[in-house]
C-alpha cells in the first residue's frame, strides 16, 4: 500500500554530515523523497512535533536538543513507507538498535539518535504538516 511519511535528521545527524547517508539508504531502499527541506526549528515548531511526549521526564531536554540547530525534514513516498522507514532506522536508543539500520550504524544515545521518523501514517501526515509549515522555522 503506498503511503507517505515523515523523516528528519536531527541536529546531531545534521552536525555530523550525515544526510546523505541518511537520503542514500531511503533512496536505495527505493523510497521517493517528494519534499526536502533544511530549517532552523522554532521552540514552538518542535513542542508540536514532540507533543505525545509533554509531561515526560525527557520531553524538555528533547526540544531544547532538537531546537538547537538546523534539521533537514523530508516526506518519503513508498509502499508501506512508514513501516519500512521505521526498520530502516532501527530501535530508538542508538546503543540497542541493530547494525546495519541508520541507528545502529551512527547514534551514540537515545536522544542523539541521527533521525526521527513518523511511527503512523496518521502521525506522519499530523508530523508533515508541522515541519513543512510557514510557520516552524527560519532557512
Amino acid at each position: 500500500m503506498l503511503e507517505r511519511t515523515v523523516v528528519i535528521v536531527k541536529p546531531d545527524g545534521v552536525r555530523r554530515r550525515l544526510i546523505g547517508e541518511v537520503i542514500r539508504r531511503i533512496e536505495n531502499k527505493d523510497l521517493k523523497i517528494t519534499r526536502l527541506r533544511m530549517i532552523y526549528p522554532s521552540v514552538e515548531c518542535i513542542e508540536r512535533l514532540y507533543d505525545v511526549h509533554k509531561g515526560k521526564p525527557f520531553y524538555e531536554d528533547l526540544v531544547r536538543f532538537m531546537a538547537s540547530g538546523p534539521i533537514v525534514a523530508m516526506v518519503v513516498e513508498g509502499d508501506e513507507a512508514v513501516k519500512v522507514v521505521r526498520n530502516l532506522i532501527g530501535s530508538t536508543d542508538g546503543r540497542e538498535a541493530s547494525p546495519g539500520t541508520i541507528r545502529g550504524d551512527y547514534a551514540l544515545s537515545v536522544r542523539e539518535n541521527i533521525v526521527h521518523a513518523a511511527d503512523s501514517v496518521e502521525r506522519a501526515e499530523y508530523e508533515i504538516k508541522i515541519v513543512f509549515s510557514d510557520t516552524c522555522g527560519t532557512y
